[in-house]
């Protein structure tokens, strides 16, 4: 009960303020004095607080190819944002409910459910356009502006005594403190993103023209609204709806205001139609007076005959063309169970008159792949035939080859998927995860060659951390296993098991001195923080059961 009331009231203590509606067009003063509330420092530091926190209960679907496509996504929409030099980080929820939220600093989570409910990639980009405009607009830190400046950390530490809690009542606890800890979370979420009807409509008139700069279709977010609508009414798809998506009322004037928007985009703009390599076409919309002439000539002559920087389809990068593949690996890895994606997988086929999508194929290979690699592998190669410049299945591929006892052949894949793509995340991960499970100081040592040129750009990424920590291990390099190790605690929420960590490392006597200064610049990074949480009465509560 203590913990409820403090869960009620720190929640009710940070309810949105009301802005008053803006007369006419006008958009809002983003110089307001709600900049001076918190610095874009220490929001980014706080977003990022957040999420490690969401990691830290398990709520994230953190997966590489995922992750990217996601990101790529949110690229395009924050260059083309009202703030484009504002740095947009975006995460995948696992829950299939339907939602979407932003918060501080730029972060902007969306559940697994709305992009499984969604039919095309031009509908997710209007749900992120939307909550990427709530961050242009400074939606979250008007809404607290006129609290306590240190309510901010005390509601994440709120968090951290829910889940000790949880962990102090055992396994007796069951359903009742799960409850609690998705309750916390959700008052949490509902009084992060419940903005005000005039908000809503803000962020809808700026993001659909977002989306239209980026290459989208502007009919895409009153196309989804409607199917929200339907799945509120319906549940279409047997996806839960969460109680905090009224916090985002979608209604017929809402979908009206949409149409008539896209129409008068549309009006302002001319539609090019071009083909693409390996057949199809791609329709884009553009503004008259922003085209210009291609430049005179094509190529880079500084780079070498040959290389490419492209994608390995040079149609992939276009807006949509990754969506079916990316909605059905989430439909696989977001299921209770494999056995659960399977059934679910055969239902669709049962649904269908035409059978599983090649897609949709791909899904259920994935569901396969821990049970019965040797089938998952026979089912991506034939679907790699059909689509042989495809990256989701190659590197399905190259994992089941290596489950099969194709080691040498899947590393042979993998090492000409490098060189085609070098620096790619995606690849380097997957094959670095490969290597780990066939074992051995070799396979270590590659691992790590394959991460080390990518540890400055993925260092915040977990996954990243805990491969690079085994590889390191595997191949011999102690300190540099334990320093990963530790970003590992530090990323998934626990800053204070980090901090021992490296107190332990540094008492080592044989570090030479870069390592040495390496710890001692996280050590003084770490700290703050957790003396913040020390000051809030929130301690890591695998320590104190020490």
């Amino acid at each position: 009960m203590r913990y409820l009331l403090l869960a009620a009231a720190l929640s009710l203590s940070l309810a949105p303020v009301r802005v008053p509606a803006q007369d006419g067009p006008r958009l809002p003063d983003i110089g307001s004095s709600a900049g001076e509330l918190l610095t874009p420092a220490k929001q980014a530091e706080y977003g990022a607080m957040m999420l490690r926190e969401l990691r830290n209960y398990g709520y994230l679907l953190e997966d590489p190819l995922l992750d990217d496509w996601l990101q790529s996504m949110g690229n395009r929409l924050g260059a083309n944002s009202d703030r484009p030099e504002q740095a947009y980080t975006l995460f995948m929820l696992k829950d299939r409910q339907i939602n979407a939220f932003a918060t501080l600093g730029g972060y902007v989570g969306m559940n697994a459910g709305l992009v499984l409910t969604a039919e095309r990639e031009d509908e997710v980009a209007a749900v992120l356009s939307h909550e990427i405009a709530h961050v242009t607009q400074q939606h979250v830190l008007r809404g607290v502006e006129r609290t306590q400046r240190d309510q901010i950390p005390i509601l994440l530490g709120m968090l951290a005594a829910i889940v000790a809690a949880q962990a102090a009542g055992g396994s007796s606890s069951g359903d009742a403190t799960q409850a609690v800890l998705t309750g916390g979370m959700a008052l949490m979420m509902q009084n992060q993103i419940n903005y005000t009807r005039s908000n809503e409509s803000e962020a809808d008139r700026l993001g659909i023209r977002t989306l239209a700069r980026s290459g989208y279709d502007v009919d895409a977010m009153a196309g989804f609204f409607e199917r929200m609508a339907m799945a509120m009414r319906g549940n279409d798809g047997g996806y839960s709806v969460p109680e905090y998506l009224r916090t985002h009322p979608v209604n017929t004037t809402r979908v009206s205001e949409a149409r008539q928007r896209a129409e008068q985009i549309k009006r302002s703009t001319v539609t090019a139609t071009t083909s693409v390599p390996g057949g199809g076409t791609r329709v884009e919309r553009l503004d008259p007076s922003q085209v210009q002439a291609p430049p005179a000539t094509a190529g880079n002559p500084l780079l070498p005959a040959g290389f490419r920087l492209d994608a390995l389809d040079p149609a992939a990068t276009a807006p949509g063309t990754q969506f079916g593949w990316a909605q059905e690996r989430l439909r696989a890895l977001t299921a209770n169970t494999p056995d659960a994606a399977i059934r679910e997988y055969e239902a669709l086929r049962r649904a269908s008159s035409t059978g599983l999508t090649d897609p949709q194929r791909y899904g259920l290979a994935l569901a396969r792949l821990g049970r019965d690699p040797a089938a998952a592998a026979a089912e991506l190669a034939g679907l790699l035939r059909e689509h042989p410049d495809n990256l989701w299945l190659a590197l399905a591929l190259g994992q089941a080859e290596a489950r099969t006892g194709k080691a040498a052949q899947a590393n042979r894949r993998f090492d000409e998927l490098l060189q085609r793509m070098p620096g790619h995340l995606p690849i380097a991960l997957t094959y670095a995860q490969v290597l780990l499970e066939q074992g051995g100081a070799e396979a270590g040592r590659r691992a790590q060659e394959v991460l080390r040129p990518l540890l400055a750009r993925a260092g915040d990424d977990p996954a990243f951390q805990q491969a690079f920590a085994r590889a390191s291990e595997l191949a011999g390099d102690s300190h540099r296993a334990a320093e990963a190790y530790a970003e590992v605690a530090f990323l998934n929420g626990r800053p204070e098991q980090a901090l021992i960590q490296l107190e332990t490392l540094k008492k080592r006597g044989d570090l030479d001195y870069v390592t040495r200064s390496r710890v001692d610049a996280r050590i003084a990074t770490i700290t703050p923080e957790v003396l913040e949480l020390r000051r809030q009465g929130i301690r890591d509560p695998d320590i104190e059961r020490r």
